[in-house]
């Protein structure tokens, strides 16, 4: 079966990014542009980014988190440190995360190492989310293999009516990581795909600012 998609073509032409608007700090633009996101009602979870990682395979793997936090040291998600991007991480911490936000024309890429937050950390944020992804928590070894669909949900079952009326303790391997960025890449589709590419390089805790060729 083959589908030809190379028709497929929109014109990239509602924003730019001039040198003129360039701050100094990456996530002065970083927040600018997360907020004009967050604040357009056709952008569906502006959090929602792209985790890449190296696998023992040798393969990279992307896949969706939300971005729970972001300031100048990192960015943070959460998941249990036993699935595969949590092994993955802990055999290479270096890892990449794009933001995609397609009605703004608008990606960014950051390149840095990941490290666990704190266990106080953890358990803040394990605490503030509802109860059923609570439970979902301590009833799935993430990435492991199961039986079947019924065999989860059962699971659920049994650790609702066991922990009613009580608070439903966090499990051991489950929490955060920060990821401290090394570069960050600023990409604003233009007209006739002359994009504005600006990278954002960390040298000696400086930033160095470049433009690209797109």
């Amino acid at each position: 079966m083959e589908k030809d998609l190379q028709d497929y073509r929109k014109s990239y032409e509602k924003f730019e990014l001039s040198d003129t608007v360039i701050p100094v700090s990456p996530i002065l633009l970083f927040e600018e542009w997360f907020v004009e996101a967050e604040k357009d009602d056709r952008v569906d979870e502006a959090n929602a980014m792209n985790l890449s990682t190296i696998g023992k395979d040798g393969f990279p793997k992307n896949r969706i988190v939300l971005l729970k936090k972001y300031n100048e040291n990192g960015f943070t998600f959460y998941t249990n440190y036993k699935s595969e991007k949590g092994i993955a991480i802990q055999e290479n911490p270096n890892v990449c995360l794009s933001f995609f936000w397609p009605n703004l024309e608008r990606q960014v890429i950051i390149k840095g190492v990941a490290t666990k937050t704190t266990e106080e950390d953890s358990s803040k944020y394990f605490y503030s989310r509802p109860r059923g992804s609570q439970l979902g928590a301590l009833a799935s070894n993430q990435s492991e293999q199961i039986s079947s669909r019924e065999e989860l949900e059962e699971k659920i079952e049994n650790l609702t009516r066991q922990f009613e009326g009580q608070t439903i303790p966090k499990p051991e391997e489950w929490g955060g990581y920060n990821v401290s960025p090394e570069s960050y890449e600023f990409w604003q589709g233009r007209k006739n795909r002359l994009h504005d590419r600006i990278l954002f390089s960390k040298i000696e805790e400086k930033w160095k600012v470049e433009r690209l060729a797109p």
